[in-house]
């Protein structure tokens, strides 16, 4: 088989009609700014039309967002602190949208160096000998976005530069500066650099990055160099970081111009939103099970046997929704064999049964409190049976469901399961008093699928069972069999 390979990242092409040289650029009224007044420009002209400032991020409209907004109109470098999967790194690259989608650079510039506003030796000398004929090319703003994750073996060259051996074997001086390969930090000049899980980053290379939050400028070994950089600073960091892996040395945190806190979404809906937002379902997945798997991570997040400074990524509940999309998915698959009464595949709709699956797979993104030790996937099943009856509650409190308790009386039952189809699972329902009731409660809608059907069913009996009216035994072979009194 021959090697597959990743299509190579499409790269924006200019405009024909903007400038290409010095003169035109002048000619054409533009002027030079720095990146953070930039930043602040196209931030305060977002807001006067009433257009989105940072598209899908959701949940910190009225806490994380507005602080970063203060910030980048203060013209402040910023570290985000906090727990993992809070969206840091999302909220920092959506920074990248607020620049200018193309700014001026002169061709072949390592700094992405202004022809306005040439920075080494080399681009002055070239710009005052070519004067307005200077060649101008465009940079578009999705190059201008630099990003390290600070791992304890990050060194001082690969963020700032170092001295070429290549160059030097060239013939060059060492005091020549055309002989130092420059790092990232000074490669996303105008541009916005960041840090990520910034911690890690050991403590005699954060100081290399002192000069960059305050001087703007960079040292390399020996080098009489002074380059005043122009880019935004930003970091990301987890509070547990501090104690466990590392720290931000004092220095450093003081000459950030601003410290904010993220979160995890504050309620209910808000985890939702993120769930559909990011999660890639590969089957249809009821708004009532996206809801149990909600309601299921926030209660992890919340459990006293969960250790709260690692914190419960946001990503623990778009995967669990995603596996139980595959669970659909294989269900569907395995059936497709036997097909419906109607000769049609069997459809691919997630049941809340099919959430049982993620207790085992995801125990891996939880961290546990030390006394847990070897209950982990007992703990997550109590979670997730309590969600489970918490959205039963919630969307079918009040309803008179005795038309489902009696389909199990005179010792009947009621056999479901990962690979039960809904034909079958129907056809031992039958015709059930209030059906169309519950399943416009769980909005299935008007005219259901019989999938949907089945999905809306199996929630009632999970529903019934937790709430102690209706029992439940799973067989050797996996079947979830419902009958009798709970």
């Amino acid at each position: 088989m021959g090697r597959v390979t990743a299509p190579s990242p499409v790269i924006p092409v200019p405009p024909a009609d903007l400038p290409g040289t010095l003169g035109a650029l002048r000619a054409a009224g533009h002027q030079y700014r720095t990146v953070k007044q930039e930043l602040r420009d196209n931030l305060l002209a977002r807001m006067r039309n009433g257009e989105t400032r940072f598209p899908g991020i959701v949940g910190y409209d009225d806490s994380v967002l507005p602080e970063v907004e203060r910030a980048l109109l203060a013209g402040h470098d910023m570290v985000l602190l906090g727990e993992r999967g809070q969206g840091k790194t999302r909220l920092i690259r959506a920074l990248g949208g607020l620049l200018d989608e193309w700014t001026p650079v002169i061709p072949g510039s390592v700094l992405n160096e202004h022809p306005m506003h040439p920075l080494t030796p080399a681009s002055r000398a070239q710009v005052a000998e070519a004067g307005d004929d200077q060649p101008v090319a465009w940079l578009h703003r999705s190059m201008r976005y630099g990003e390290k994750l600070a791992t304890p073996d990050t060194s001082v060259g690969d963020l700032i530069g170092d001295v070429d051996p290549i160059r030097i074997a060239q013939g060059r001086t060492l005091g020549d500066p055309e002989t130092i390969h420059f790092g990232l930090v000074p490669r996303t000049n105008r541009g916005i650099f960041a840090v990520n899980e910034l911690p890690d980053l050991a403590e005699r290379i954060q100081v290399a990055l002192l000069n960059v939050l305050e001087e703007r400028d960079i040292q390399v070994r020996g080098y009489q160099l002074r380059l005043p950089l122009d880019l935004l600073l930003v970091a990301s960091a987890n509070p547990e970081d501090y104690t466990n892996r590392g720290r931000i040395i004092t220095p450093l945190k003081d000459r950030f111009g601003a410290e904010i806190r993220t979160h995890y979404p504050l309620d209910l809906e808000l985890e939702l939103d993120l769930i559909r937002q990011e999660a890639d379902l590969v089957a249809e997945v009821p708004e009532h099970v996206l809801e149990v798997l909600a309601r299921f991570a926030r209660a992890v997040r919340e459990s006293p046997s969960v250790d709260p400074r690692s914190g419960v990524s946001a990503r623990f509940a778009i995967a669990a929704a995603e596996t139980v999309a595959g669970a659909a998915l294989r269900r569907a698959g395995l059936l497709a064999a036997g097909g419906t009464p109607e000769g049609r595949p069997e459809a691919a709709v997630a049941r809340v049964g099919d959430a049982v699956s993620v207790t085992s797979t995801l125990r891996g993104k939880v961290e546990f409190e030390s006394g847990e030790e070897g209950r982990e996937i007992e703990i997550l099943a109590h979670l997730l049976r309590t969600a489970t009856a918490e959205t039963f509650r919630a969307h079918l409190a009040g309803l008179d469901l005795s038309g489902f308790t009696g389909l199990v009386e005179d010792g009947a039952a009621i056999e479901t399961g990962e690979l039960i189809g809904a034909a079958e699972l129907l056809r031992q329902v039958g015709t059930v008093p209030g059906l169309a009731k519950v399943l416009d409660r769980l909005g299935l809608g008007d005219a259901p699928t019989p999938e949907e059907a089945a999905a809306g069913v199996e929630f009632v009996l999970e529903g019934l069972h937790l709430t102690r009216r209706l029992g439940k035994d799973v067989t050797d072979s996996g079947r979830t069999v419902y009958g009798g009194r709970g």
